[in-house]
């Protein structure tokens, strides 16, 4: 039992201090970006277009799904191509990139490199030569008959409304305009207070895991105190019920009720500040049910994920890339917390990173779902590809280095 209650504190306390910390930083960053520039960057994408894929790329390269996901109201509007989704889908790495930043930064400068190289040049190669669009759109119709839009159409010359969607006139923005769904006299004024104290938290986590990294990610007793050790535990711990809170209840009363999305622009710093916040909860969830996942089941049951995923040999970078075909970021971020604890290989994180498209697929899904799966085929090829020759080729010359590779 007492081992189990130190699992479950260590876990809450690593999680926030070693990752949802930076995460808030990160994900502040680009939001005040965003606000800042008040649609700057989506400008410069619509008016450069030979330079769109490689545009594409970087905002899928941004750290979250933010980046990722505001491209592709551009494509059902007709302003940028497929190869440009393609490019943006395949860079990004959704939330599970905060995880790999803060634990193996080295593995994810790797990682992500290649990412956006093999997504880039597919992206292109899709917007010249097409690779088979026809064939994979026909091979869609014909198991989903209701998915009528063509989701291969590429857009050359002049960029100017896709002739093969006709949504009247009603792209989406995901612009949450409406705020908070719920209201009420003890929660809303509550939800801000904790919405406050955990930014004050961040603050504290940000500073603490800084000098966590300096020290060379020693091992922290879990213990109350004035000294390092007992700061580290406590504001680990309270940074983590407190993003708990806002995941659970507080969005419903603080900003928007949905997260792990973003906007297009923001109303104001607060809103900005408030998004962040979401957003890093959103994080700290998930990375602590991996961490949770993974220390309890080699608890209980004495697995060591390394050698099972050694013993997959090639196998393992196509599971990789597999797990990246399920929409969203959780099951990413498990994967990453994984690789983080050494229980993966490098080429089965690359191979995630360029087949996962985090949260940014959901707004394509729901307008075109065609345009949506071809895309998924598209990036699951270089994956795969990259994956395996990754693995051929790491293997052999650093032998077992390729697993905790970049690990801090």
């Amino acid at each position: 039992m007492n081992e189990a209650l130190t699992v479950l504190l260590e876990s809450l306390r690593d999680g926030y201090v070693q990752v949802s910390a930076f995460v808030a930083v990160t994900v502040l960053a680009f939001g005040l970006l965003q606000y800042y520039t008040d649609g700057a960057v989506l400008a410069a994408i619509e008016e450069n277009e030979r330079l769109q894929v490689l545009f594409g790329g970087l905002l899928g390269l941004t750290p979250g799904c933010g980046g990722a996901i505001i491209v592709m109201p551009l494509y059902v509007r007709g302003t940028v191509s497929f190869g440009t989704v393609v490019a943006t889908l395949g860079a990004t790495a959704g939330d599970s990139a905060f995880v790999i930043l803060a634990l193996a930064p080295e593995a994810a400068l790797y990682a992500y490199v290649i990412a956006f190289a093999a997504s880039v040049a597919t992206g292109y190669l899709v917007d010249s030569v097409g690779l088979g669009v026809s064939r994979i759109d026909a091979a869609v119709a014909r198991l989903s008959p209701a998915a009528t839009p063509d989701g291969g159409t590429v857009v050359n010359g002049s960029v100017g409304p896709n002739p093969a969607h006709d949504y009247g006139g009603s792209a989406p923005t995901h612009a949450h305009e409406t705020g908070p769904d719920r209201h009420s006299r003890v929660l809303t004024p509550l939800s801000h207070l904790v919405h406050v104290g955990w930014w004050l938290s961040a603050v504290a986590g940000l500073v603490l895991g800084t000098q966590y990294l300096l020290r060379g990610g020693p091992e922290v007793p879990i213990r109350l105190g004035t000294d390092f050790a007992g700061a580290f535990t406590a504001v680990g711990i309270v940074g983590a019920v407190l993003s708990l809170y806002l995941y659970v209840v507080g969005r419903h009363y603080v900003g928007e009720g949905e997260v792990a999305r973003a906007r297009d622009s923001f109303g104001s710093v607060y809103e900005t500040l408030t998004h962040a916040a979401m957003e890093t909860s959103f994080v700290t969830v998930w990375v602590l049910v991996a961490f949770l996942v993974y220390e309890f089941g080699v608890l209980l049951t004495g697995v060591n994920v390394a050698t099972v995923a050694a013993a997959a040999g090639v196998l393992a970078p196509i599971g990789g890339a597999v797990v990246g075909l399920i929409p969203g970021c959780g099951p990413q971020i498990l994967l990453a917390s994984v690789y983080a604890e050494g229980g993966l290989p490098f080429s089965a994180l690359t191979a995630n990173a360029i087949c996962q498209d985090g949260d940014a697929l959901f707004p394509l899904l729901a307008v075109d779902a065609k345009a949506a799966i071809v895309a998924t085929i598209y990036n699951f090829l270089p994956a795969v590809v990259v994956g395996v020759a990754l693995h051929l080729l790491w293997g052999p010359v650093f032998g077992m280095a390729e697993f905790g590779f970049g690990v801090l």
